[in-house]
């Protein structure tokens, strides 16, 4: 008789399926690195010509031409990731020592107590509370690239929105959009425009004022569809996407109540010194910005004015100064994964500059798509690295992946640089607040005890609005220019 296949046979109980993980992103980039190199052994050598244009280094269109074969060892491979750390050096250092500063900052309690401060301020007045906290965090974004920081305060959002008669959603809402709507808008995010724009050989922060239009835009779009959320949860608690869960408002005004008033408890208060902290840091921030504008300051003099920054802050703060050191490379440590995906990634770009191939891409490209109008391809590029996100999560990194190729694509195609860059940074920013792979995102969630699905079902048509927001300004940007 056959033998019935159907269930495996077992003498240790019922097999458990193994879920699915999802790739570490330092495995995709090895996985990259290893199947682009491969590649190179069938893609042709080829170089475009090259020119210094106004302070940059262009390159120029109809200069294709065919070189002679350098195909890569094995260990190169390998060799290509300290090649590329090393290139990369200046970028990589830049974010270590701006998380170090932050790090000091925040184990002084300043950034914590000035929103506690605000909070008991305006307690009880929600309708001017919750969009001038969202107000707050889109600040901390657009200047210091906020992400990972927004764990820290959902407790106190969500203690807050409980209070107010709302739910956990709306509490989680108001931290992590408002930090998102800055972190797209960019105009001083060191992350991802600072980082895209050193690649793309461009001055620093240049394009603020287009960039802060947007901004404007993508802020009053998320502040309107939080506060349509919440006035629908207060007014019949029933359409929480919540009810009936954890962090409901039907949890009662005493347990709403509770939960504020430790939140508020929790967080230091706003005394001199911690006044003074801010007052540094933002100076600091001030002074970063006249020296670019005024005296061509660069990465590394933003990097020592964060030292500075960092210094002042931690003795006023009284962390003495093993404290303060203590705290510097623990904030080190926060960004070490975006600080280094940066160089890992510039391998991918090393491989291809190795084995004479870049060029080589790149014409292809720019023949395939050479008759697309310009605003279709910014698009198309925005597109790209929205998809891109999910498996690259950092900002940094996704740059230093994506903008190497994309910046002479650009030459060739005659697209001003900065709209490849703003194409990069919406594709990556927006796309952030709701990929499963955010590491800032997944973690706010867990500490609000919201579950992810329920948060999709909340957040995806802000996504595809400030998708269309960002298209509408690309299009607008390749009609005017983007550098003002």
């Amino acid at each position: 008789m056959p033998t019935d296949t159907s269930t495996p046979v077992t003498t240790s109980g019922p097999v458990k399926k193994r879920r699915f993980a999802f790739p570490h992103t330092y495995a995709i980039i090895f996985g990259m690195i290893f199947l682009i190199g491969l590649a190179t052994y069938l893609i042709p050598s080829g170089s475009l010509d090259r020119a210094e244009q106004d302070g940059r280094e262009v390159v120029l269109a109809g200069t294709y031409h065919g070189t002679e074969k350098t195909p890569l060892s094995f260990f190169d491979f390998f060799t290509s990731v300290p090649t590329g750390l090393a290139e990369a050096a200046d970028i990589i250092f830049y974010i270590f020592l701006l998380g170090g500063a932050f790090g000091v900052i925040r184990a002084t309690g300043a950034i914590d107590a000035g929103i506690n401060a605000l909070v008991k301020l305006l307690h009880g007045h929600g309708a001017i509370l919750l969009p001038l906290l969202m107000v707050v965090f889109s600040v901390l974004g657009f200047t210091t690239g906020m992400a990972e920081e927004t764990i820290i305060f959902a407790p106190i959002g969500v203690g807050i929105a409980l209070a107010l008669g709302y739910d956990a959603l709306v509490g989680a809402a108001v931290i992590c959009l408002g930090a998102a709507a800055g972190f797209t808008g960019g105009m001083m995010n060191p992350f991802t425009v600072g980082v895209a724009q050193g690649i793309a050989q461009l001055p620093l922060f240049s394009g603020m004022g287009f960039r802060a239009i947007v901004y404007v835009f993508i802020l009053a779009a998320g502040i309107w569809w939080v506060m349509r959320y919440a006035s629908r949860v207060k007014a019949d608690p029933t359409k929480s996407l919540l009810y009936g869960k954890v962090g409901a408002p039907e949890v009662g005004a005493t347990a709403a109540a509770t939960a504020d008033t430790e939140a508020e408890d929790a967080a230091p208060g706003l005394d001199w010194r911690r006044s003074l902290v801010l007052i540094i840091f933002v100076a600091g921030i001030v002074t970063n910005m006249y020296g670019i504008l005024k005296h061509g300051w660069f990465l590394n003099e933003m990097a020592a004015m964060f030292v500075l920054i960092a210094i002042v802050t931690g003795l006023i703060g009284r962390l003495g100064v093993n404290g303060l050191f203590s705290n510097m490379v623990s904030g080190m440590q926060d960004v070490a994964f975006g600080a280094l995906i940066v160089g890992f990634a510039r391998a991918i770009l090393v491989v291809l500059e190795q084995a004479n191939v870049l060029d080589t891409v790149i014409n292809a490209v720019a023949t395939w798509i050479g008759d697309s109008p310009n605003f279709l391809v910014v698009i198309l590029m925005f597109l790209f690295q929205s998809v891109l996100n999910l498996v690259i999560p950092s900002g940094s990194g996704m740059a230093a992946t994506t903008m190497p190729i994309m910046v002479p694509l650009s030459d060739v195609l005659g697209i001003d640089r900065q709209l490849t860059v703003l194409a990069y940074q919406y594709g990556d920013a927006i796309a952030n607040s709701i990929m499963p792979t955010s590491a800032s995102v997944m973690g706010l969630l867990a500490v609000c005890r919201i579950p992810y699905e329920t948060w999709c079902r909340f957040l995806w048509p802000l996504i595809v609005f400030w998708s269309l927001i960002a298209i509408v300004a690309l299009i607008l940007g390749s009609l005017v220019g983007v550098g003002f």
